[in-house]
């Protein structure tokens, strides 16, 4: 028999939790997002429980808007901390658990993310990973010097090359590089220092990175999104991806697209793990998570509720909230408002529904149901090649995760899915990617 697939499994910490009105929940501290006490309490659970890995999703700008007005003042997406230096100090506080943050490649440059992420991956004995984003919002724009955001296509472009460059940084130095010879007086072995020296249309970058090879070769990159240019720069480059499909059939194709890009750069298809977003509401009956799903809703108020259907269909916040989801106005979205519509017209949803049905996860996969339901579905993805794992994105932190390690953990375990040790000191090994080489032609 078979044994089943190991998963790899990580906690994304974003916010008090994924649910809009996640701070408004009893259990949640509305201040812990800017408190170190709450983040530490999640790596260490988290580490505890064994995860692959905890997730600082980041924008450098306030990307949720005053639109309807009062929407703004009642958001938690207002509040947090950077994520580098975060993780940095959670570092000290852990011993296994990865520590994965994004950085923005239009508003940065190679040679700081390169010495930051390096920087990561020593003090944190080989745990650090890059997410790799292009940022998106007009309000990051205004944050760096510009009146508009950078042009899609050349955003996409300027971050493939932006990759490239970081990775021949991590590579200035060979492994075997440091000598440390008293008596002779050589520090390193010059032979073994590469220079980048590249010149690109959107970079030009002397090197060498000032820090030594990191623990695991190099900090791994993570990726997400769906876009041609993205999916590439992931098939070249990336070791995960976090991708946001809804359903089984759309998370198969995107499985199937990505994975078998994967050959044309010479990588295996176990090389890069793929592991989409899910937001849980469980409970130890349907109707307790059901429940759970329906108080944090309750707490959603109308002005914040429609802030998620505006840009995608514009301001209806002149029509009864618990009447019929009408035509959007103004389809600033055309085929995410024809999308929400047609939902709104299969299900007889309200606005109120409408917009809950979003809210409870940011948008993003939601399940509700027991241990064995959940786990189901996750064994389901699993098997039918749609997942190698998941970024859990909890409704509400730290209950999300207590509530997930205490019901769902030990459901994966008594099916043999996921682990009970660790498998190394490294992110690396825990997710069972192969080393990387660790010397350099």
């Amino acid at each position: 028999m078979t044994s089943p697939k190991q998963i790899s499994l990580g906690l994304s910490m974003r916010y008090l939790g994924y649910h809009a009105a996640a701070w408004r929940h009893p259990s949640a501290d509305p201040d812990a997002a800017s408190k170190f006490s709450h983040y530490r309490y999640l790596a260490q659970t988290a580490e505890a429980a064994k995860f692959d890995m905890v997730f600082l999703a980041d924008g450098v700008g306030m990307r949720a808007k005053d639109e309807p007005a009062g929407a703004l003042r009642r958001s938690h997406q207002t509040f947090e901390l950077e994520p580098l230096t975060l993780l940095s100090a959670l570092s000290s506080v852990t011993s296994h658990i990865g520590l994965v943050a994004t950085a923005s490649t239009t508003y940065n440059e190679p040679y700081h993310i390169a010495r930051k992420w390096a920087s990561l991956d020593h003090l944190s004995g080989g745990r650090a990973g890059w997410n790799i984003v292009t940022s998106w919002s007009e309000a990051e724009a205004h944050n760096f010097n510009r009146d508009k955001h950078m042009e899609y296509d050349l955003r996409y472009e300027r971050a493939a090359e932006f990759v490239e460059v970081v990775k021949g940084l991590w590579d200035s130095w060979e492994e075997d590089a440091p000598l440390f010879d008293k008596d002779s007086g050589i520090l390193f072995d010059h032979a073994k220092l590469h220079v980048l020296n590249h010149v690109g249309k959107h970079f030009k970058v002397k090197g060498p990175l000032t820090i030594k090879r990191t623990p695991q070769g190099r900090p791994l990159l993570v990726q997400a999104g769906a876009a041609e240019q993205g999916l590439e720069i992931a098939a070249r480059s990336a070791d995960v991806v976090y991708s946001a499909p809804l359903d089984l059939a759309a998370a198969q194709a995107y499985y199937a697209n990505l994975k078998g890009r994967l050959a044309k750069h010479g990588r295996d298809r176990d090389s890069l793990k793929i592991m989409p977003g899910v937001t849980l509401f469980i409970g130890r009956t349907r109707d307790e998570a059901r429940e759970k799903y329906d108080l944090l809703n309750s707490l959603v108020p109308p002005q914040l509720g429609l802030s998620y259907l505006f840009a995608q269909m514009g301001d209806l916040s002149d029509f009864p909230v618990d009447g019929p989801v009408p035509e959007p106005r103004h389809m600033l979205v055309k085929s995410m408002a024809k999308n929400l519509l047609a939902l709104a017209r299969r299900d007889n949803l309200t606005i109120r529904q409408l917009y809950t049905t979003i809210a409870a996860g940011f948008g993003g996969r939601v399940l509700i149901g027991t241990p064995k339901d959940i786990v189901d579905d996750m064994q389901a993805w699993v098997e039918g090649e749609a997942a190698d794992g998941f970024n859990l994105c909890p409704p509400v932190l730290p209950l999300g995760l207590d509530e997930f390690v205490e019901l769902v953990l030990p459901e994966l375990r008594a099916r043999g899915m996921f682990r009970r040790e660790y498998a190394g000191p490294t992110l690396r090994e825990n997710l069972g990617l192969a080393p990387l080489r660790t010397t350099l032609s």
